[in-house]
């Protein structure tokens, strides 16, 4: 094994370590934009299926797409908790040199990740009535959307595998084949989606088919990137594997505690929509829809600052961990910004566009003028807790993403709706709550990264217990080593 300091870091091979020298804005923007222009891709598409759907005029269609999206959305959120870890623990490995325990760690991180996605598919396909039920869903609807979880729910370990893979490319900074991996998968449901909705006449069930196809074309992408292109994909060992599930699991365990309080906080809101109707549901299902297209860059910033300061940190450039921080807060703001402003006059053109319902025109009106300005607080939670993850600090991510799924949704979304008797209310809610939690979040990001300046782990440092983690960054005393911090 092969260790990297500052005085022979010129030893790892740039393609390998091309984030520990260079301007840390340039890294993060050039890693934001090709990672958006991947992922916004499938959410462009995604929203395009909801576009089909309304064509045919049924709102039972749209309303079950929009509880079958909620399902998704934690199934998704698995998967990118294990991407985490993955892109994490390799990005470390290629910045401290050690390109064999990189390799092991991206097959072992492939395994992992295909074998949870199993377990969690196999669990909903047993549950699928129960859990939209408990969404709120009924009668057609419930029915459904059943139908097309049914259909698309076994794919997932494919979509595991090739974000899984995708993780792998981020980490060695290869962002383009990184953006080819998402940008394939938009492309196929782009051009299948209306020849199997409308060509073959499969409705919502062409829908879910085209899912499938694209997931596997994702996994292919990635694969490709990941092990020709790069050879950065070890021989799998099941040894190995069982060796490293202890690192990944200290990662993707919390990472994926922390991107499943996202979900759970929209099935609430979802079960609170669901009270006005389906045609609430529906105007929700679009907005839920709009989100990540107007967003797409912010979740693909946080996806894009894990692998910088992955790699600064397993170099050991603390000094440029604060830069990295920085520069993804301004981006963070102007960007979320920019789009609040080009939502709120663009919304009429919106719902023209899906032939919205008076209920469903008014929570897209609402949504484009007032609450899409709370993703901007949104934006710095992701930043924060992709600082988080990638620092050794998961367990801080999950206490701020659970907190603000919780105490940050369901206290403001009860008051919102009680004061503004209306679907709006909930993302009013939904909004304001985000704003204390975002901002914490960022405060406590700029105090981990003090801490680690000032108390700089080495290499034979022991883990630190979970409480350690979650508790140092407030103290000032003694740490779990009892190095003075």
């Amino acid at each position: 094994m092969t260790e990297a300091s500052e005085t022979d870091a010129p030893k790892v091979e740039p393609e390998k370590a091309r984030f520990v020298t260079g301007s840390t804005m340039r890294h993060v923007a050039v890693m934001t934009a090709t990672g958006s222009a991947g992922l916004v891709s499938l959410f462009v598409v995604d929203l395009l299926n909801i576009f089909y759907i309304s064509l045919l005029g049924e709102g039972e269609l749209a309303a079950a797409i929009g509880y079958a999206g909620t399902v998704m959305f934690f199934n998704i959120s698995v998967s990118i908790g294990i991407t985490i870890a993955v892109t994490a623990l390799v990005s470390r490995a290629l910045g401290a040199g050690d390109r064999a325990r990189a390799r092991r760690l991206a097959a072992s991180g492939l395994v992992f990740s295909a074998a949870i996605m199993i377990a969690v598919a196999v669990l909903l396909l047993f549950n699928l009535t129960a859990i939209l039920s408990l969404l709120g869903a009924e009668g057609r609807t419930l029915d459904l959307a059943v139908r097309f979880l049914a259909i698309v729910v076994p794919s997932m370990p494919l979509l595991g595998l090739g974000m899984a893979a995708s993780g792998v490319l981020r980490a060695v900074g290869d962002a383009k084949r990184a953006m080819y991996v998402t940008l394939v998968g938009g492309a196929v449901t782009l051009v299948l989606d209306p020849i199997f909705i409308f060509g073959l006449g499969l409705g919502l069930d062409g829908a879910a088919i085209v899912s499938i196809l694209a997931r596997a074309a994702i996994v292919a992408t990635g694969l490709y990137g990941a092990i020709m292109v790069h050879d950065l994909v070890g021989r799998i060992s099941i040894k190995c594997t069982l060796e490293d599930i202890s690192p990944l699991m200290s990662i993707a365990g919390p990472a994926i505690l922390t991107n499943v309080a996202t979900p759970v906080g929209n099935a609430y809101i979802i079960a609170a929509i669901s009270d006005f109707g389906d045609s609430a549901v529906a105007g929700w299902s679009i907005v839920g829809r709009i989100i990540p297209v107007a967003f797409g860059a912010i979740f693909a910033l946080s996806g894009a600052v894990g692998p910088i300061i992955g790699q600064n940190y397993g170099a050991k450039r603390f000094d440029r961990l604060r830069a990295v921080l920085r520069d993804s807060m301004v981006l963070t703001i102007g960007y979320c910004l920019s789009v609040w402003a080009l939502l709120a006059l663009s919304y009429p053109v919106i719902i023209w566009a899906f032939d919205a319902s008076e209920d469903a025109a008014s929570l897209i009106r609402f949504f484009c003028l007032i609450a899409a300005g709370g993703f901007l607080f949104n934006g710095l939670l992701f930043v924060a807790n992709a600082s988080f993850n990638n620092l050794g600090f998961p367990i801080l991510s999950t206490v701020f993403n659970w907190g603000r799924a919780t105490l940050g949704t369901i206290p403001f979304v009860m008051v919102g709706t009680a004061l503004m008797g209306a679907a709006e209310g909930a993302l009013a809610g939904q909004a304001l709550g985000g704003v204390l939690f975002g901002t914490v979040a960022v405060y406590m990001g700029f105090r981990v990264i003090r801490r680690i300046e000032q108390n700089p782990p080495s290499d034979d440092q022991p883990p630190k217990p979970a409480w350690w983690v979650a508790l140092s960054p407030f103290s000032s005393g003694r740490s779990a080593t009892g190095i003075r911090t």
